[in-house]
């Protein structure tokens, strides 16, 4: 399987559309770090043009070490659709399962990020579905079903997956 740069920037775009949503959420718990928000600016500079260099690998690692560092739920969460957003523009060409997280990832942890602070959920699955470009559902077609397991997360990713599919 082939992944244009146009496919994977058009994705890239849209998963830092989804994690920018949450950022809020993770700036508010854990005032003055930079990490998550750095992850977003160097996916949205992907999305835009810029090239795919380890840059966008350096701040998403920085950026799950983020999310790894906080207690809050709503924090970690919003910091993984930040981490998801930068390693968008690494999607594997893999016939794999598991790249449909990283496809649906940054969307599915921004609402379950939404939900743990008191928000709806449902509402940013239905903001993300509304803005993901056609690009996104052609790309999300051509892998095999993902594997999204039994909790809260794994059905956010399941409406996420069979939305995009439809």
């Amino acid at each position: 399987m082939e992944l244009t740069l146009d496919e994977l920037r058009a994705l890239t775009g849209w998963a830092a559309d989804c994690a920018s949503r949450a950022l809020p959420l993770y700036e508010s718990r854990v005032p003055g770090d930079p990490r998550p928000r750095e992850a977003i600016a160097a996916a949205r500079e992907f999305a835009s043009g810029a090239q795919r260099t380890k840059l966008l690998r350096t701040v998403a690692w920085a950026a799950l070490k983020a999310a790894g560092e906080t207690s809050d739920p709503a924090a970690s969460a919003a910091a993984r659709a930040a981490v998801g957003a930068a390693g968008a523009a690494y999607l594997h060409p893999l016939a794999s399962p598991h790249q449909v997280k990283h496809i649906v990832g940054p969307a599915q942890q921004a609402a379950l990020a939404c939900e743990l602070a008191g928000g709806d959920a449902d509402a940013e699955i239905r903001w993300a579905l509304d803005h993901a470009p056609p690009a996104v559902s052609d790309l999300l077609r051509r892998f095999p079903p993902g594997k999204p397991g039994r909790s809260r997360l794994g059905e956010l990713h399941r409406q996420l997956e069979s939305a995009l599919r439809a």
